[in-house]
């Protein structure tokens, strides 16, 4: 085993949150947990120069004995398909406290705690080999998650935490199930790759994926399964939103991509129809759900039920263009629509309100904050040029070469997309100045393009030269394929 950088990646966030329990001032807080997310996306970056994209095997692996009487260790590992997410979690990390600056303004340290605690639980998330390990930084999450929307959300926050804490509760437990059943089926083992490896029944592998599906539908969120989630965001600070979509509904979608694909592959194959008409209704349904909304941030919240369902279509159609859009899309959400809360929320601090009707000629007060809201807007879009222009046309491509029908309900749901995107930029930032005069908004400030600017990068990067991110995810991508196609063929 060579350097630990994984653990470093993942307990440095935790380190840092020991330290901020030691400050007083509420300033030292901030800059505190600036500095340790800037630290800990240093060492993503440094993870990802050194990451080898010819090698679909797991990278910078560490393992140590935890609980040897059954067989749980402490391992980590990450491939091409968890890399982007770890860069992606500690990327948004650094925005959230940018984000948080002067939006939390009591109990500033212990905010930044819970932050800080909730990113190491992210990334040990995506680096655990572990079923029992992962299955612990899963459900530890949700606690600094109810925090984060329970203590500093809005008047209805003990509302919309108590019922995010059900919800995926109730999904954690399936896994649990689901975890203990694979344990006593799979050799009594909780090593995810000696478990890739087992060939169970097509009995107990319908069961599972069953049980995974709730659980991980649940996180997604799919429909009927994602009520909690427009509460959740209306009432959590700008940067428990930015979580939640940028990092916390990836989970859902990499458990799929982790144990369902991978562990069941005779179910997701013979079940992946049923997984194609539920993508399909997330896309449409989120889409019309969107349309109708009236609230900033319900608006980007539907859209993420919407645009979450193209990347599940992508992942089900079992093809490498379908599933690498669906990684990349995943990866370009977090990006996009985590930008757009961030601008959600910063119009919020300055006005105190998020209904849409409330705002007009924002271009003339705050030219800045319109042009970038209008890249963000235009990426969530999937306007060529853009990320997400990559990303879904390669989740369509892969989409129509298995189903049709689910390939038409995505170009609809796309239709929405615009219609419900572009009538927002429009009413917010066109037409004659309204609120903007009233409540004399100002443009940016440079801590604030701090936080969007690498955001806005990542939009251009990746839908102008999206080569390198497709680079990192490819040879993972086909050798899980692989795998699934040999194994899954035999039902």
């Amino acid at each position: 085993m060579g350097f630990p950088l994984l653990s470093l990646i993942i307990f440095t966030p935790a380190a840092g949150a020991a330290v901020l329990m030691f400050l007083r001032s509420d300033d030292a807080a901030r800059w505190t947990a600036l500095a340790v997310t800037i630290l800990d996306l240093a060492l993503c970056i440094v993870m990802l120069a050194n990451f080898d994209t010819t090698s679909h095997t797991m990278q910078f692996t560490e393992t140590r004995l935890w609980v040897p009487a059954l067989g749980i260790t402490y391992a980590l590992g990450i491939d091409g398909i968890s890399a982007l997410f770890v860069f992606l979690t500690a990327l948004l990390s650094g925005v959230c406290v940018l984000a948080s600056w002067v939006a939390i303004d009591r109990k500033v340290k212990e905010f930044m705690v819970t932050l800080l605690v909730m990113q190491a639980l992210m990334l040990g998330v995506f680096c655990a080999l572990d079923l029992f390990l992962f299955y612990v930084f899963w459900e530890a999450m949700l606690i600094p998650m109810y925090l984060i929307i329970g203590v500093w959300g809005g008047e209805g926050r003990v509302y919309a935490a108590f019922k995010f804490f059900l919800y995926t509760l109730a999904g954690s437990l399936l896994f649990l199930i689901g975890v203990i059943v694979l344990y006593l089926h799979g050799g009594k083992t909780f090593d995810i790759l000696a478990l890739t490896a087992q060939d169970l029944p097509f009995r107990i592998q319908s069961w599972l994926f069953f049980a995974f599906l709730i659980a991980f539908a649940v996180k997604v969120p799919m429909v009927p399964v994602h009520t909690w989630l427009p509460d959740a965001h209306v009432q959590a600070p700008t940067a428990g939103s930015i979580i939640l979509a940028g990092v916390l509904l990836k989970m859902g979608a990499y458990g799929f991509l982790r144990f369902s694909l991978p562990m069941l592959p005779q179910a997701s194959m013979y079940y992946g129809p049923l997984m194609l008409g539920l993508s399909a209704l997330a896309i449409v349904y989120g889409g019309l759900l969107a349309l109708a909304q009236d609230d900033l941030k319900k608006l980007v919240a539907y859209s993420s039920i919407s645009h979450m369902g193209f990347v599940t279509l992508g992942i089900f159609a079992l093809n490498l263009r379908g599933l690498e859009g669906g990684i990349l899309q995943m990866f370009n959400h977090g990006v996009t629509t985590g930008a757009l809360f961030l601008f959600v929320g910063l119009i919020y601090e300055r006005t105190h309100t998020r209904s849409i009707a409330d705002y007009g000629g924002l271009m003339k007060v705050a030219p800045v904050y319109t042009a970038f809201l209008a890249l963000f807007t235009l990426s969530s879009m999937a306007l060529p040029g853009t990320n997400s222009f990559v990303g879904e046309l390669l989740v369509l491509s892969g989409g129509f070469a298995v189903n049709l029908a689910a390939g038409a309900a995505a170009i609809l749901g796309a239709l929405l997309g615009a219609a419900y995107l572009l009538g927002m930029y429009g009413k917010v930032a066109l037409g004659p100045p309204s609120v903007g005069i009233r409540f004399k908004i100002r443009d940016v400030n440079a801590r604030e393009m701090a936080a969007i600017l690498p955001l806005a990068v990542f939009v251009l990067w990746i839908g102008l030269y999206p080569k390198p991110f497709l680079s990192i995810i490819d040879v993972s991508v086909k050798h899980l394929l692989a795998h699934v196609h040999s194994e899954g063929g035999g039902q």
